[in-house]
């Protein structure tokens, strides 16, 4: 293995959501990540989540195999989980059954506490539950679904790498792992500090489609253009408003009055029929290398082939499947292309032959349905 996380070994127990793209990107970035599944089964290279990592498939119910996974847990530095809180104390596998030093990371949407613990729920959930959603959208129609970026992966993969990476920098000091308490609603707050300090200066106003950041502001939002299609807007700086304004020679008097909210209404109305005047890729090509804030929206075929990210590498095609590189990049470690997902459970035998069993013993695992 290569790349900056080469040295660390990592068991997830398979499951959905953030915690498996946490895996993921260690495992783009080198580390050893072993995918802990219930069944086998075969390859899929849609499951974009699974490459670069490794499978066996275990009976965690059964003593052999619940013995098999404490071997891995005991070889490893993270575990990751994504279960309600206490489903892994059930199988005996909760952070007091393993390793003192072992940095136990846990992901959930609501938190390992509180009320709502074992209550199910999504990324919309989370949302809505911490203020994020109720800011989105148009004020005349229901706040909008935005995809499950923000609260699953934002809030969630996101804290959770950084919580365990935190976890493992303390240990190397301590010499001791501990539990990383995940959840959503702790992380998408988090993400919220400026939005809560605009809110405390006064300068953030309830009603949706009425602020700087939430489509309020002319000059950032989207904007239909004559093929239907749309364009970015993002000019807040002043300097970039006033080639925004010169550039596209969009009506606004006095440039000094860009923050003036009286006059955004009428302002976004006057500009939406200057960008319907041309399609959008016209608008792309006029705004092309400049700093007034435009880019085309363009969808998932589309954004493969812009010129950017082409230039960057930010996307690549595995068996037929676009995915994105890995990211950050770094400046002396070397990240691979990262390899398509493997056969479910199909690195068992090796797995097992590392951990000391014998082909014998493996093939009787097998056949009591201990491992899969």
């Amino acid at each position: 293995m290569t790349g900056p996380l080469a040295s660390l070994k990592v068991v997830e127990f398979a499951g959905l959501g953030p915690a498996p793209l946490a895996g993921q990107m260690l495992a783009d970035l080198g580390a050893e990540v072993i995918s802990v599944d219930r069944a086998s089964g075969p390859a899929d290279p849609t499951d974009i989540n699974r490459r670069g990592k490794r499978s066996i498939a275990l009976n965690l119910k059964s003593q052999g195999g619940l013995a098999i996974a404490k071997a891995l847990i005991d070889r490893v530095d993270v575990l990751i989980e994504g279960f309600r809180p206490g489903v892994m104390e059930r199988f005996g596998l909760g952070p007091d059954d393993c390793p003192d030093r072992l940095v136990y990371a846990r992901m959930t949407g609501w938190g390992q506490t509180g009320p709502w613990s074992q209550t199910a729920g999504h990324d919309i959930n989370y949302l809505a539950m911490t203020g994020a959603l109720q800011a989105m959208g148009s004020p005349d129609r229901p706040p909008p679904v935005p995809l499950n970026l923000i609260a699953d992966y934002g809030g969630g993969t996101m804290f959770l790498l950084l919580g365990l990476l935190s976890a493992l920098i303390e240990r190397g000091v301590s010499g001791k792992g501990q539990v990383v308490d995940t959840a959503m609603v702790d992380g998408v707050p988090a993400m919220m500090g400026m939005i809560h300090g605009m809110q405390a200066q006064g300068k953030w106003r309830t009603e949706r489609e009425a602020n700087w950041l939430d489509g309020g502001a002319p000059f950032y939002r989207c904007y239909e253009c004559a093929d239907g299609k749309f364009i970015s807007v993002g000019a807040l700086e002043p300097r970039f408003f006033a080639e925004l304004v010169a550039k596209a020679d969009l009506p606004f008097a006095d440039l000094s009055a860009q923050n003036d909210i009286s006059l955004w209404p009428e302002t976004r109305a006057e500009w939406a029929t200057v960008f319907m005047s041309k399609t959008r890729d016209e608008w792309a090509a006029l705004f092309d290398g400049s700093d007034a804030g435009v880019a085309p929206v363009l969808d998932f075929s589309e954004a493969p082939q812009h010129r950017q990210n082409k230039d960057r590498g930010v996307f690549f095609d595995n068996e037929n499947v676009t995915q994105a590189n890995p990211a950050p990049r770094f400046s002396r470690s070397h990240v691979p292309q990262p390899k398509p997902p493997t056969v479910i459970g199909g690195d068992g035998d090796a797995l097992l032959q590392n951990l000391g069993y014998s082909a014998a013993q493996i093939a009787e695992l097998r056949r009591k349905g201990e491992v899969t």
